[in-house]
């Protein structure tokens, strides 16, 4: 460990001579858990008396941050020491923070990987090594050290940074990661790319805990161990997610405190290359003397690293861990070793980071400050409107309530989405008809096909954009055999700040292209409340309903046959099936919306009254099947008929 001594050893590894129990708890001392878990060694900020860690007081002014604004790309990190790095971690962890909080974002994430985003670019050499961000959103400290920090006030806005990795943003953003579970699959091409052309540059995967619940992960990592190829995988452990492993389980009891000193020693140049010669001699050797050398091999490992690794060594990767993701020393040490060492295969380093580290507001939050409207430094306040009218999920929320007290087989399905899908209000009142899958949507389809054929009824709730990676098990496993899956579309549309990789711009086009298929979209609230219903009363066959993100209308809801119950359900009543309706009579032109394409209309027939034209705006409500007697109607008494969508060629007006 090049200290000097047991003092030395002892105070690498958070203890000191004497200590008693309870004080080295209360010092957040590394104490690995049985699965090799390991806490922060860091005294926490308000420990400390600290708002931002390592600055005093509470501002909302930015602290002079003198390191980091002689870091203009990584190449300016190259001959700093360990204390300038530290001292540079702390200053970006500000800068993280001020930034944020005028453009609002993704910041518990990008807090809890500052420490591994500075030991990354300080031994690596981007863009020349490939950093794969998965997902993206945890990117910020590296957007501002690799050239972008003057532009980090434009974050999700028009023609400003993209709150994700994105390859047309800068040479150093390897692969666009909006969505999950990727980067393994992305890295493992570029290092076998790299291979093809005899190049020598790194390649890194860093994965969340969440990210790492998608199977097309496992995927990836079950090829790379069989191509024995050249890269890192760094699984970035924040204990928000759980794994199937079981390596967040924050109830675990600890086993020791000699995780880093046995990380480091996992790391060493002379022990993986060792095993490389071994495996080289035993590749002569019968089939079945390798196979049990192979074994003792793991075992032997597992003896080392904890329960957990053997599955990642089953997979064929080279398992360290755990590391403490907040200890710059340990993050640098490792990251040379394996960068250094002259050995074939993919190697995961698994370390325990904490989401929200270092501002304490975040740190105290239950969703870590995950995502974050616009805030106030000084009080941790975000500056989100109070009352108003609901949120649309909150609506869906509501009815699922009712759906299910009026019928005990709704059961509801999401995809690590509960707080954004509302199904965690749901879920209050029916713990046990509500599944999380992780971030599994193909499973969640599967899972949900399967409920339908024993009579249960499905509600799978997905975001546009994340429903896609669905979408095979939608056509084979739903589709075609007819079940009745009713997928709950949120965020469909555009979503503005989230950009391109998170806006619903497809649903309707793949989805009404499918035969059985019921395709629907309300234009206010209440009819969200009725479609919901409707999907409920459909048996014969899938159905979905999208809907956008943001507030509702603020419609009167009573006007429209919809009474709140004691614990603010809404039971609404089925449509008929595939027929829409007028909404306003007008001549010469008339507008035909789906879904919030009828508000749109809605909303342009106002201002063309004031020019003096009065259209007729109707509301299709259904894509599949279409109201053919309406559009007939329309068509043959108006000179004009335009269709109005939110989302692309191939969709409704199609």
């Amino acid at each position: 460990v090049k200290r000097s001594g047991r003092a030395g050893i002892r105070e690498y590894v958070g203890f000191h001579s004497g200590a008693p129990l309870q004080e080295l708890k209360s010092k957040q001392s590394t104490v690995p858990s049985k699965a090799g878990r390991s806490t922060s060694h860091v005294v926490k900020a308000e420990d400390q008396g600290m708002w931002v860690d390592g600055f005093e007081g509470r501002s909302n002014n930015k602290p002079p941050t003198p390191l980091l604004d002689t870091v203009n790309y990584p190449v300016h990190m190259n001959n700093m020491d360990a204390k300038q790095l530290k001292q540079l971690a702390k200053e970006l962890r500000a800068e993280v923070i001020y930034d944020v909080c005028g453009t609002g974002g993704h910041l518990g994430s990008s807090l809890g990987v500052i420490e591994l985003t500075v030991a990354l670019h300080h031994v690596f050499d981007t863009p020349d090594d490939k950093i794969i961000w998965d997902v993206g959103h945890q990117a910020y400290p590296h957007k501002i050290l690799t050239g972008r920090r003057e532009d980090m006030k434009t974050l999700r806005m028009t023609d400003g940074l993209s709150p994700f990795t994105k390859r047309s943003e800068s040479p150093h953003d390897a692969f666009g990661a909006g969505h999950s579970s990727t980067s393994i699959s992305a890295g493992l091409g570029m290092a076998v790319g790299r291979d093809v052309k005899a190049r020598k540059n790194h390649v890194i995967s860093v994965i969340g805990d969440g990210a790492i619940t998608g199977g097309m992960a496992y995927e990836a990592m079950n090829h790379a161990g069989f191509l024995d190829t050249n890269m890192i995988v760094i699984l970035n452990d924040n204990q928000q997610v759980s794994l199937p492993t079981q390596f967040n389980n924050k109830n675990q009891e600890p086993y020791g405190a000699l995780s880093s000193t046995l990380a480091r020693l996992q790391s060493s140049r002379p022990l993986r290359e060792l095993r490389e010669v071994a495996k080289d001699v035993t590749k002569q050797l019968p089939g079945s003397v390798q196979e049990i050398t192979a074994k003792l091999d793991e075992y032997g490992r597992g003896m080392i690293s904890g329960t957990g690794s053997t599955l990642f060594e089953e997979l064929g990767l080279y398992y360290i861990g755990t590391v403490d993701g907040h200890n710059l020393d340990d993050l640098v040490a490792i990251l040379n070793e394996v960068k250094n060492t002259e050995s074939t295969g993919p190697v995961l380093i698994h370390i325990i980071t904490e989401k929200g580290k270092g501002y304490r507001p975040a740190e105290e939050a239950q969703d870590k400050y995950h995502g974050v409207a616009r805030f106030d430094v000084a009080t941790g306040k975000q500056k989100k409107g109070s009352g108003g009218v609901p949120q649309y999920y909150k609506f869906f929320a509501d009815a699922m309530v009712a759906e299910a007290k009026a019928d005990p087989n709704v059961v509801a399905i999401h995809a690590a989405m509960g707080g954004g899908t509302g199904l965690n209000h749901f879920e209050k009142y029916f713990p046990d008809n509500t599944f999380d899958v992780g971030i599994a949507e193909q499973h969640a389809v599967t899972f949900s096909a399967g409920l339908a054929t024993e009579g249960l009824k499905p509600f799978c709730a997905v975001y546009s954009t994340f429903l896609q990676r669905g979408y095979d098990q939608i056509v084979h496993d739903v589709a075609l055999q007819k079940l009745p899956v009713r997928f709950m579309i949120d965020r469909a549309g555009l979503v503005g700040a989230d950009g391109p990789t998170h806006a619903g711009s497809f649903d309707v086009m793949y989805l009404a292209s499918l035969p059985h298929f019921t395709v629907m979209a309300p234009c206010d609230e209440a009819e969200l409340v009725h479609m919901i219903a409707t999907a409920a009363a459909i048996n014969d066959g899938p159905s979905s309903v999208r809907y956008p993100r943001g507030a509702g209308l603020g419609v009167d809801l009573q006007a429209r046959g919809l009474v709140r119950g004691p614990v603010e359900e809404l039971k609404g009543t089925p449509l008929p099936i595939g027929k829409g309706r007028v909404l306003r009579e007008g001549k010469q032109v008339a507008l035909l919306g789906f879904g919030m394409g009828s508000t749109y209309a809605m909303n342009a027939a106002e201002l063309l009254d004031e020019r003096g034209l009065e259209c007729t705006v109707a509301d299709a409500r259904f894509a599949k099947p279409l109201d053919h007697d309406l559009i007939r109607k329309l068509a043959a008494e108006h000179e004009v008929l335009v269709t109005v969508e939110e989302g692309c060629v191939g969709g409704f007006g199609s």
